[in-house]
């Protein structure tokens, strides 16, 4: 029982950061932006907060753990919707190419996050050295009310608060594209700008504000990576990325509907961690298991073409560049 606690907890942490990924994508897709730069614009959230609270942390006498959680998550969302902004300005004013946008951005990003990561590494004193004990700590803390349920306390309350957040932020967000007179003028812009523009819609007013502050959300993503799951230090692995493409997996699985992104993002965080679980797997094995979120979104598109459910299909006019001069 307790390995079984144990790796739905693990899917709770990772699906979490896929989470956020996928809310902040559906939000830009619904718009009409396909931002294919979401694992770059998780690394800049994961490294701006975690850059903030460390100078905090070194020159502060006694470091406030409300002030470093303020500190992270400001830096964080500021730095991600920067990234948005970019991406945004690009294709929305320039009228780049999206899939090539994206693209450029996350290699950017990447390479920039962990340029700064290591730069961080060898301020703290080597890789793993990174202190930033209390905002960690507090990003970490659980909001458990009692000890004696066992492990129904372990399965459902022993999460940071970053958990609780990206599931309300999902159902708000289902909420907010369904009965707001805001939201629903969103998915007009995504489906079918022209008529949108016709209507008094401002299309690139929304399609910027969706696309920076859905970015603003899926850095929250990389934030929860690094003070949760590595404790408050960097990783320049690529696990961010890696997290980051499962989250654009996600928004396609979930077929752009936000409530079904949750169970979707513990369904691949479970797939993610299920190999670490089966006994007698080689290393070659295991990286077959760990194609299984990919193989499941695969399976997912297929249903999906052949039953031609227009519920399920993506806004019309997605990842396609708007003229209005064409109107």
């Amino acid at each position: 029982m307790t390995q079984i606690v144990s790796l739905f907890q693990a899917a709770i942490v990772f699906g979490t950061v896929i989470l956020f990924g996928a809310i902040g994508e559906i939000l830009a897709e619904k718009a009409g932006n396909l931002n294919l730069g979401v694992p770059g614009i998780m690394y800049l959230g994961g490294i701006a907060g975690l850059i903030g609270v460390f100078y905090y942390e070194m020159n502060a006498a006694q470091p406030s753990p409300v002030l470093c959680l303020i500190i992270a998550l400001v830096c964080s969302v500021a730095a991600a919707m920067l990234g948005g902004l970019i991406f945004s300005f690009l294709t929305i004013s320039l009228r780049a190419n999206q899939n090539v946008t994206g693209l450029a951005l996350t290699i950017f990003a990447g390479g920039f996050a962990n340029f700064f990561g290591g730069s961080l590494n060898k301020l703290a004193g080597g890789v793993g050295q990174i202190s930033v004990a209390i905002t960690s700590a507090a990003f970490r803390s659980d909001i458990q009310f009692t000890n004696s349920w066992g492990y129904i306390d372990d399965l459902f309350f022993d999460y940071g608060f970053l958990v609780y957040v990206a599931i309300l932020m999902a159902i708000l967000l289902n909420w907010f594209l369904n009965r707001t007179s805001i939201g629903l003028n969103l998915r007009a812009v995504g489906e079918n700008p022209a008529t949108a523009d016709a209507a008094g819609i401002n299309v690139t007013k929304y399609q910027y504000l969706a696309t920076c502050l859905g970015a603003g959300i899926s850095g929250l993503g990389g934030l929860y990576y690094v003070m949760d799951y590595m404790k408050g230090t960097w990783d320049s692995a690529g696990a961010i990325e890696g997290l980051g493409w499962l989250a654009v997996a996600l928004v396609i699985f979930a077929s752009w509907k936000p409530i079904r992104a949750i169970w979707g993002a513990y369904l691949f965080g479970l797939l993610s961690w299920a190999y670490f679980y089966i006994p007698g797997l080689t290393r070659s094995s295991q990286e077959i298991f760990k194609m299984l979120p990919y193989v499941v979104t695969i399976m997912v598109l297929l249903v999906v073409s052949f039953r031609r459910s227009r519920d399920n299909q993506p806004p019309a006019h997605l990842g396609l560049p708007y003229f209005r001069e064409d109107r």
